[in-house]
């Protein structure tokens, strides 16, 4: 497999492949509105991102952002090398249920202990999501929950011929 070409950031944008490995946190105040079951379930200005080589930032949301009841707790777990142990949630607003659309680390690693009261979820199980009022394009792949917006520029990985990267 060849390594992917880089796209030339434009003006304002900031290229994922400047990203480290492992990732980096950065706090924003961006305004980040999670849609789902036409419902604005999640709005804050106090996330925090997680910045990895190829990958879009993955917002992460403080649990309290959302609606009382839409985040519901699941059997099982995955582990991520750097980040330890997630833990997983249904979105369920009404009858309309996302199946483990939400993660959370509840106990971190010590490198990543600002995440231990937020979550992060994938985009393209919402309705919609938005940074400062411009609609996210969810990271392609079912494993990845990046935010694509204007302010990035790729490649990334999680299309098809991206694995290797």
């Amino acid at each position: 497999m060849s390594a992917p070409r880089r796209d030339k950031p434009l003006p304002g944008q900031e290229s994922v492949w400047d990203y480290p490995r492992p990732p980096a946190l950065r706090r924003t105040d961006d305004l980040v509105e999670v849609h789902f079951g036409d419902k604005t379930i999640a709005r804050t200005r106090e996330s925090v991102q997680v910045l990895e080589t190829s990958h879009p930032p993955t917002y992460y949301i403080p649990r309290g952002a959302f609606a009382e009841g839409v985040l519901v707790p699941v059997e099982g777990h995955t582990h991520c090398e750097f980040k330890g142990r997630a833990d997983y949630f249904d979105v369920v607003v009404g009858e309309r249920v996302a199946k483990r659309a939400v993660w959370q680390y509840p106990h971190p690693t010590s490198r990543f202990t600002a995440l231990s009261q937020h979550v992060a979820l994938m985009p393209a199980t919402m309705d919609a999501c938005f940074v400062n009022g411009e609609r996210v394009i969810p990271q392609e792949g079912q494993f990845y929950g990046g935010w694509i917006t204007s302010k990035v520029s790729g490649p990334f990985k999680g299309g098809p011929g991206t694995v290797g990267w």
